[in-house]
Order: C-alpha cells, then sequence, then structure tokens
C-alpha cells in the first residue's frame, strides 16, 4: 500500500458489507488538521493576508482548529468567518424557498484576501459553489482555497478540495461522517448506510 509523506494511506478503500465502519479517530485527525494547516500557509504568499470561512456546522469547528494551528506555526491568528450555505443552495432554495438575510453568520473582511473555504466533507461539489457565490456577494477575494477533512469524490461540479485531509472512497451506498469533540463529543470519520439523505 502507497502512504503519504505523514505515513498514511494515500487511498482509503474498504469492504461494503457493514453498516458502520469506523475510518479513523482521534490522532489520525489531529495529523490530518495539522497538515492542513501547513499546507494553507505554504499555498498563501503571505499568511497576515488569510481569512478562514468555516461552513456550518462541522465546517466551523474545522476552521478554528485550524486558525489555532495556524498561529502556531505561522505567528498570526487569521480571522475565521462563519457560513449557512443554506440560502445559496440551487436544490434546497427550491425546496425551502431562498431566504435573503442570515447566510454569514460571523461575516468578515475578504477584499484582496485569501480566503479559505472549510467544510468537513466535500462529495457533488454544491455546497462549495454556494459558498463561492456568497463569498463573491461579500467581497473581491483575492484568491478562492476550498480545504476539505474528507474528500470522497464523486462530483456533479467541476469544483475540487486544494487541501484535502482525507481522500475516501466509500462508494455510491454510503455515507462519510465527520464527528467531532466540539459537537459530537468524539473526534472520529466514520462510514455508514445512506438513509434517504442526499449528499452535498
Amino acid at each position: 500500500m502507497q502512504l503519504d509523506p505523514f505515513g498514511e494511506p494515500e487511498g482509503f478503500f474498504f469492504a461494503m458489507g457493514q453498516e458502520k465502519q469506523i475510518l479513523h479517530e482521534h490522532d489520525e485527525l489531529v495529523r490530518s488538521v495539522s497538515r492542513m494547516a501547513h499546507e494553507i500557509i505554504e499555498k498563501t504568499s503571505n499568511p497576515s493576508e488569510l481569512v478562514l470561512i468555516g461552513i456550518r456546522s462541522r465546517g466551523v469547528h474545522l476552521a478554528r482548529r485550524l486558525a489555532r494551528k495556524i498561529e502556531e506555526v505561522a505567528k498570526t491568528v487569521p480571522p475565521v468567518g462563519v457560513i449557512d450555505v443554506t440560502p445559496y443552495r440551487d436544490d434546497r432554495a427550491r425546496e425551502q424557498g431562498l431566504r435573503t438575510v442570515g447566510e454569514f453568520e460571523i461575516p468578515v473582511d475578504v477584499d484582496e484576501k485569501t480566503v479559505v473555504l472549510i467544510d468537513d466533507v466535500i462529495f457533488r461539489g454544491r455546497t462549495i459553489r454556494a459558498a463561492m457565490e456568497a463569498v463573491a456577494r461579500l467581497g473581491q477575494a483575492k484568491r478562492i482555497l476550498v480545504a476539505a477533512l474528507v474528500d470522497r469524490g464523486a462530483r456533479e461540479l467541476p469544483i475540487r478540495a486544494d487541501i484535502v485531509g482525507k481522500n475516501i472512497n466509500p462508494g455510491e451506498g454510503r455515507r462519510v461522517n465527520v464527528l467531532l469533540e466540539e459537537s459530537d463529543g468524539v473526534d472520529q470519520i466514520t462510514v455508514t448506510d445512506w438513509q434517504g439523505r442526499r449528499a452535498v
């Protein structure tokens, strides 16, 4: 099995017969977040121009973890914004009616900044597209990067993550779940069967 520079499998594949499978736990998540923070710094010419935007809900916790790690490494504290992309989702708008307020729960200045959109899982690409649209309405960013703890592939849109913690391919019939201590009391990445909810 080919390993990445941190000694972990570059792709993670598994048998499909189990209802739930724990793929990674606390130590692996800590290493992934640390690696992602270093990559963000490497991709930014000036870390003081960084702005992190966490996509609610677990993307917010990840953004705050990354901000703390970036502060530790680069000695600068990037501001952290919080966004709810529901009003910008084209599929959700049809279901719920488009809202016009409350998208940015914590707004940040993005003009001439390197903005990093952070989510727990990137799959179809619709959530990230919605977040990009929201950032464009907020201001004129110098650059937008996408960071995801888990990339499970299978895009519907030509959107990719620039920084990825884990690449996981569970197959169409399975869902990747990210659990974080801040919201769930535990750090885990698990895979379960879909229960009628469509991935984003």
